[in-house]
């Protein structure tokens, strides 16, 4: 359906005389409510004297709703207050307030991380057991690893001597058993470092 100059008289006609948009999409046929509605915007035609299409239409709609009960929110409910129990003679007081486990600072973006553990810190015996390893290493690249491989890398990545260990890993875990011994150390031996 095209609007011709026809129709657009029609329509202009019909919607000065008060007609609903409903109204003339049935007199001009072939059109939707909604064609007519948008129509008389794009006319500009949507002011008249009588109201617009959804103002005279609006209180028909409204009246068929049921009104929409008020939302009603429940009230908390305060948790039963138990008797208190006496406390024993000998106890020391007790302080309602539980404690907070401490976090780690939030680091904000763009400073320093703080030191991480190097090389330095590994044990003499990790560290010769590291060596050893990596003069045997397969020293494969990214492409050759698999879930049974030694994913260690091993050189700077921004250069062309750069691989990974290679090594049959140990099962459950990425790395062989000379990597594992340096990744996953036991809490009192990074500690024992520190001091």
């Amino acid at each position: 359906m095209s609007w011709t100059d026809e129709r657009v008289e029609t329509l202009k006609r019909m919607w000065g005389e008060g007609q609903s948009a409903s109204q003339i999409a049935k007199e001009l046929g072939g059109v939707t409510r909604n064609a007519v509605i948008g129509k008389v915007h794009r006319l500009g035609l949507s002011n008249r004297a009588g109201g617009t299409e959804e103002e005279v239409e609006a209180p028909q709609v409204a009246a068929a709703a049921p009104p929409k009960p008020e939302a009603v929110r429940p009230e908390p409910v305060a948790p039963r207050a138990e008797p208190p129990r006496p406390a024993p003679a000998h106890a020391a007081p007790v302080s309602n307030v539980t404690p907070l486990p401490v976090r780690k600072a939030i680091i904000p973006a763009g400073q320093p991380l703080p030191p991480q553990p190097s090389l330095n810190e590994i044990s003499p015996e990790a560290l010769a057991s590291v060596r050893e390893v990596e003069k045997r290493a397969r020293k494969l690249t990214l492409m050759e690893l698999t879930e049974r491989t030694c994913k260690w890398p091993i050189g700077d990545p921004a250069t062309d001597d750069f691989w990974f260990c290679g090594l049959p890993s140990i099962p459950g875990k990425p790395y062989c058993e000379a990597h594992v011994g340096v990744a996953f150390q036991p809490m009192s031996a990074r500690r024992d470092r520190r001091r």
